[in-house]
């Protein structure tokens, strides 16, 4: 075993983890992260950041923000989570991955105070990516919210400006149960006189964030109050959106990231490029064509509406949650095929009730667990699933349900691979070893 398998080794052993753990991983206070980060002499505040929080589509706008700043000329970092295929996912400068090297050296430098401050997974991986960014003298930095806002670890920076993407439910057992209570969690990122911009306006949760603007004197705008956006056609390789701004004046966008849920995510990013503008940042509408054209190149995003084969014509996705299903089911309705082949799996804490109701019952599925204690067992799965008249067989890996799907594929055919990110991490990975 390699140093950096070590290193790796030793912070998924040692460290609670929300995607293994579940709930038990989540730590409810911000002490550990503030603990940690004045032990590396706060490197959060040696960099400019934006903060993006929300249920859906957090990861798609960080990602394409990141790609903007970069195409702008402004050396960017990014930290997302989870990671699919390599944890080094987690922390980029300018699309690239940290290097194993600084990986290992913060894991060898820093044991003590790890063993000291006993931090979940999560906490330690965000003070190495603001301890890396600080490093490497980033201009600015693109923080997504690892889950709800308020207590996560992220949310000890200052940044300039905080997007709240769509707020759907997820984690209910964590953030509330219903959609105000999820909204008042993401709502926590909302720093005193620092402006904020809400990707969509919903009735449901619109006061509760315009209420915490009030109170911190935050300037608070709704991107879909500002822009009008709608799809004009989609095809193997672009999403195109034509979307109108606040003057009138249109403009059509290529986006290489081709799943309908974009196009209100589009509306939140053009917003906050405004609001960076104001702030100084020179960002040219050439730079914001040619970065949406090419963020998955630019920044390594994986998952999102992926089109992984044509033949076997294969698409990802990692929606997950009630919002993120029916996305990808507005996505498969402007989808050609004649039969459709789901892999699917899910998480033992995930409500299946706000899932399985809405997946499509002329489907053949395949039923899978990923290779973490926290997934459901794929018998008890497909037992759920037969009870909205989803009919399938079940299997002993998330590979093994990929090749029985493959093997069914007939010319015409789509395979759809989806349910939880770690479905679809398993069938990257087998790919990429293909």
């Amino acid at each position: 075993m390699n140093a950096y398998n070590e290193a790796i080794e030793y912070l998924y052993t040692r460290l609670p983890m929300f995607t293994r753990d579940g709930a038990s991983a989540f730590k409810k206070d911000l002490d550990n992260t503030i603990k940690l980060c004045a032990a590396l002499d706060d490197p959060q505040r040696k960099f400019k950041t934006l903060h993006i929080a929300g249920t859906n589509g957090k990861g798609s706008t960080s990602h394409m923000l990141a790609a903007i700043l970069a195409e702008a000329g402004y050396k960017t970092g990014l930290y997302t989570s989870p990671h699919l295929l390599d944890f080094r996912e987690r922390i980029r400068v300018n699309g690239q991955l940290c290097e194993q090297e600084f990986v290992v050296d913060f894991v060898n430098t820093h044991r003590e105070l790890i063993e000291e401050v006993s931090p979940s997974f999560f906490e330690i991986t965000v003070a190495m990516a603001f301890d890396y960014f600080e490093k490497n003298k980033v201009d600015i930095a693109v923080i997504e919210v690892g889950l709800g806002g308020r207590l996560d670890s992220t949310n000890i920076i200052q940044p300039l400006l905080s997007v709240i993407t769509n707020i759907g439910f997820d984690h209910m057992n964590l953030l509330g149960n219903t959609l105000a209570e999820i909204a008042a969690e993401k709502a926590g990122i909302i720093k005193r006189d620092t402006p904020v911009v809400i990707s969509e306006y919903a009735e449901e949760t619109a006061a509760v964030f315009v209420d915490k603007a009030a109170m911190e004197h935050a300037p608070i705008q709704f991107a879909s109050d500002k822009y009008e956006t709608k799809m004009l056609a989609v095809d193997q390789d672009y999403l195109t959106v034509q979307a109108i701004d606040p003057n009138g004046h249109q403009a059509t966008y290529q986006l290489d990231l081709k799943g309908s849920y974009q196009v209100k995510n589009l509306a939140g990013v053009l917003l906050a490029v405004d609001e960076l503008r104001q702030l100084g940042f020179e960002i040219s509408d050439q730079h914001i064509h040619r970065a949406l054209k090419n963020v998955q190149t630019s920044t390594g995003i994986q998952g999102r509406w992926q089109q992984l084969s044509k033949d076997p014509f294969i698409i990802c996705d990692t929606g997950h949650n009630e919002d993120g299903i029916h996305e990808v089911l507005k996505n498969l309705a402007t989808t050609v095929y004649d039969k459709l082949h789901f892999v699917i799996g899910a998480m033992r804490d995930k409500d299946l009730s706000h899932m399985l109701p809405y997946l499509p019952k002329d489907a053949i599925y395949y039923f899978s667990a990923p290779d973490m204690p926290r997934a459901m067992p794929a018998d008890v799965l497909r037992k759920e699933a037969l009870e909205f008249g989803l009919v399938g067989l079940d299997y002993p890996s998330v590979e093994a349900a990929f090749d029985a799907a493959k093997e069914a594929y007939q010319q015409g055919n789509l395979i759809f691979v989806g349910g939880s990110n770690f479905v679809v991490a398993e069938v990257l990975a087998s790919l990429t070893h293909e």
